[in-house]
């Protein structure tokens, strides 16, 4: 029996579809001789995208009749478009014939589909979605990221156990620092949620840091950073758009004039530098955690160089045994607290 891994692209989604995910592929396969990827989507519109003899035993493609748009109600892409390639992917994993998925597709529908298809793993309520940020110190991942808006302090709880121990799999972090994003670190300060959560954090056998602030995510002083929903998603979009306006004004200014444009070229070594570790496509692929598989979100304007390092974060999982992990973190913690329940 062969060993290789196998990955199932859903090769509709996004804002550029096969444009984007057929290449990404090919330069994906170029790179990981040990994996095979299952195009899943329109055949009509992928086959042409893809060099002459090329389909085998590493690309094969697996038609699918529907497209899930990205403005679609995940309630409606879910009872209605259950040949779509979104769907058949997750399928694929479901059934064992790959193990994992991708897909640049609409977010709530996918989170709506992988959920009821593969279900969340034993005493996980909700997934969530967690991606790494760049950070002085390297990177911080950061959940929940806009699956779950109103979260309990069980949730929160769930979040960081399952960020935890994804960051010890794939950054090799024997004891991640967990932060608990709050608008202080004050005790007294936060909702009776967040306090409900720093509870039980305190009290688990976590690497639980307490409070942190917003600028903790980029200034390194936690490995994981855990929020609801809401507040997670407000983060992730505000940074991006600061990123945004420094990037632009550093261009503005450098074109100015002769003078600026000479200090741009005697500094283009470090903007260069600059430029690449703050590159978003460095970080591309959310990890769906809490499920019965794994499930990996790019973002839905991905080029090809970022939705390949999605495939790349996919690989990385499923050598990690993600779900697997989680379940046996979360098994653990949920006996511990048992545990000192009865002492």
């Amino acid at each position: 029996m062969s060993d290789r891994l196998t990955i199932a692209l859903d090769a509709m989604g996004g804002d550029h579809g096969p444009e984007v995910v057929v290449p990404a592929a090919l330069d994906f396969l170029r790179a990981s001789p040990d994996t095979a990827l299952i195009l899943v989507g329109q055949e009509d519109a992928i086959r042409p995208r893809l060099p002459v003899g090329i389909l085998g035993e590493r690309l094969s493609i697996r038609h699918a009749s529907q497209v899930v748009a990205m403005d679609e109600l995940p309630s409606r892409a879910l009872r209605l478009k259950k040949d779509s390639s979104m769907r058949v992917a997750i399928d694929l994993v479901k059934s064992g014939e790959a193990q994992a998925c991708v897909s640049a597709g609409n977010t709530g529908a996918l989170m709506a589909t992988a959920r009821f298809v593969l279900k969340t793993l034993p005493n996980i309520d909700r997934p969530a979605i967690m991606t790494a940020v760049p950070s002085i110190t390297g990177s911080t991942h950061i959940l929940d990221l806009g699956a779950n808006v109103d979260c309990t302090a069980e949730h929160l709880f769930q979040f960081a156990v399952m960020g935890s121990e994804t960051v010890t799999a794939v950054a090799g972090i024997a004891a991640p620092k967990v932060g608990l994003l709050n608008i202080g670190a004050e005790e007294i300060k936060g909702n009776e949620q967040v306090k409900g959560a720093h509870e039980l954090l305190a009290r688990s056998s976590l690497n639980y840091i307490g409070y942190v602030e917003g600028d903790t995510i980029y200034l390194g002083g936690a490995d994981v950073v855990v929020s609801d929903g809401f507040v997670g998603n407000v983060a992730l979009k505000s940074s991006e758009g600061v990123a945004k306006m420094v990037r632009h004004f550093l261009s503005v200014n450098f074109r100015r004039n002769w003078l600026t444009k000479l200090s741009a070229l005697a500094a283009r070594p470090v903007l260069q530098r600059f430029g690449r570790f703050l590159d978003p496509r460095r970080y591309n692929g959310a990890s769906l955690l809490g499920l019965r598989g794994i499930v990996i979100k790019s973002h839905g304007g991905a080029d090809v160089l970022a939705f390949e390092n999605a495939i790349h974060i996919a690989k990385k999982e499923i050598h990690c045994n993600i779900p697997e992990r989680i379940a046996h973190r979360v098994g653990g913690q949920l006996d511990a607290k048992r545990l000192r329940a009865t002492v």
